[in-house]
């Protein structure tokens, strides 16, 4: 099959072999810079640390003074890039994905591979998802984008990359399907779901083959959960709830409250604060695990516990307001698991079970997740492939219904990802017309049957109109070689005849071969009649025309 073909078949809405063969070539390119960010991470953490993402073995003054060597770097990196402002991160690939259909600029991707490199290595509380979303988008649409591949596709292969990127990140396909479908891309749809599956695949085998076959959180216990346990896990659904939507609000509040800051001072203040935090309680350092496996020692004091919560909330709310790359799932999850250890400790003192520490652990981060992000299916299906324990589903969906009906009904919490979109005044909705239109390609429903002259006299018009028995006649401008017109006959007036009145000659607008019939729709929006042309690469290589009355068919009538 031929590129042009190609273009042609992948700028239709439905399942393609070749779509799904460009998936995993992107979701291969994807891991790459995944296992390798991730890798670069864990090395550099285990210079000064005894295990990654330990920070409690780490001398006080180094607690300090290493969130201030990372904000010195990310300066560094911004300032050789002269990237002065920052948007990166979920909340941007999501307005990338409506805005530019998933295209992510290059320095933006340059910051946030270094920059979260340099965040997670320096002990910031962050997560590695932001990162992994981002490049993952960034590295699978680049593919598409050199390819010059119609637009709505390049939106699905950047989907493909984020599911990738998250699989190859934590070694959780299913979720990274899930994620991406329910938080991403917001739709179900077979010609994606196929690809992006494939594409979550390829990062699970790629980051097995590099880091070995295992689950973040396998070292939990298997989950026993009794019966008697579900009223107080209602209850526990409620309180994650309440503090999703206090979590939420907080990071806002610093958002709001520091924006007019400059950047390298918002940056150094975080870092200060960082480290202050991580002086007086290191569990609060690092994306989660500082503040999870402290759990397990039998000797852990019940202020210890709340010294920690308290500590990786407010150290995750300054950090991610003040502009840190870096993600929010990592800690949102750490939050919950302490949570839950918290509420464990108060379960064994009513009914002296001490065994169920890691059960409520599991489930605080299940309902924790699923709260902040407005995203219930994919944290069930996180916390199962991330403790691989199917056990685990039940209590997990009492506790994450509870939560999410309290934050979102009671609370009236919102997805971060959308309150930070809205805050950065980043359009992310689309209007029925725009979301139906973007899903075909111009290639799509583009008619290749055209005459051009270069000959705009009334006569040799005429004359080459009457000739053409099927397709359109366009003249080419001598004097403007990107002005192409379309020459059809006027029905409202009388028939062709020596006079000039029936001709209708109209200006045609121009649209990338990439583009999608959006782009067409609102450049004929105003007159709603008309056709545009379609080049490819250079405005006057014209290989198509597109007419209104095309598009108009497909929003009334479906594909034709």
């Amino acid at each position: 099959m031929s590129l042009g073909s190609l273009r042609k078949k992948l700028a239709k809405p439905e399942p393609s072999l070749q779509l799904c063969l460009l998936a995993i070539l992107g979701a291969t390119l994807a891991s790459v810079f995944i296992i390798l960010f991730r890798y670069s991470v864990e090395s550099i953490q285990l210079l000064y640390l005894q295990t990654a993402d330990d920070y409690t073995t780490l001398p006080e003054f180094y607690r300090f003074i290493t969130p201030l060597i990372a904000v010195c770097f990310i300066l560094l990196v911004a300032l050789i890039s002269r990237f002065k402002y920052a948007r990166m991160g979920i909340p941007f690939v999501l307005y990338r994905l409506k805005s530019a259909y998933g295209v992510i600029p290059f320095k933006n991707t340059l910051t946030q591979f270094f920059g979260g490199i340099a965040a997670l290595a320096g002990g910031f509380s962050v997560g590695r998802e932001g990162p992994a979303v981002h490049i993952g988008a960034a590295a699978s649409s680049f593919l598409g984008n050199k390819l010059s591949l119609p637009y709505n596709s390049i939106r699905i292969l950047c989907a493909c990359g984020i599911a990738a990127g998250i699989s190859a990140s934590f070694n959780t396909p299913l979720a990274a399907v899930i994620f991406v479908m329910e938080v991403i891309l917001r739709e179900y749809k077979l010609h994606i779901f196929v690809p992006v599956m494939l594409a979550s695949v390829i990062g699970s085998l790629m980051t097995h083959a590099f880091f070995g076959p295992y689950h973040e959180f396998e070292f939990f216990a298997y989950v026993a959960i009794d019966f008697w346990h579900y009223p107080l896990l209602i209850l526990f659904g409620i309180l994650l709830g309440t503090l999703a939507k206090a979590f939420n609000s907080s990071l806002m509040a610093v958002l709001k409250y520091t924006r007019d800051i400059h950047m390298a001072r918002r940056l150094m203040i975080a870092a200060l604060l960082m480290g202050l935090i991580g002086l007086i309680v290191p569990h609060s350092m690092g994306a989660s695990l500082s503040a999870i496996t402290f759990l397990f020692d039998s000797d852990t004091h019940v202020w210890l516990i709340l010294a920690v919560l308290v500590a990786k909330f407010l150290a995750t709310v300054i950090v991610l307001g003040l502009g840190i790359p870096g993600g929010i799932i990592g800690p949102t999850l750490g939050i919950g698991a302490v949570a839950g250890a918290l509420m464990a400790l108060c379960v064994s003192l009513l009914f002296h079970d001490a065994s169920i520490a890691g059960d409520y652990a599991l489930l605080g981060m299940a309902g924790m997740l699923a709260a902040t992000l407005n995203a219930p299916l994919a944290a069930l299906l996180t916390i199962v492939e991330l403790s691989n324990q199917l056990a685990l589903v039940l209590p997990a969906m009492v506790v994450i219904t509870s939560a999410y009906l309290t934050s979102t009904q009671f609370w009236q919490n919102r997805s971060i990802f959308l309150q930070q979109l809205e805050f950065q005044q980043l359009p992310y909705q689309l209007t029925p017309v725009e979301s139906s239109l973007q899903k075909y390609g111009v290639l799509s429903h583009i008619d290749t049957r055209f005459q051009l002259i270069d000959n705009d006299e009334t006569k040799y018009v005429k004359s080459a109109l009457s000739a053409i028995t099927e397709g359109h006649l366009i003249i080419r401008d001598k004097t403007q070689p990107h002005r192409f017109r379309l020459v059809d006959i006027d029905l409202n007036l009388h028939p062709v005849d020596s006079d000039n009145s029936a001709l209708k000659i109209t200006d045609m607008p121009a649209i990338d071969s990439q583009a999608t019939l959006s782009e067409a729709y609102y450049a004929l929006y105003e007159k709603r009649d008309g056709a545009v042309y379609i080049y490819q690469k250079s405005m006057d290589n014209i290989i198509g025309v597109l007419t209104f009355e095309k598009i108009r068919q497909v929003l009334t009538k479906g594909a034709m």
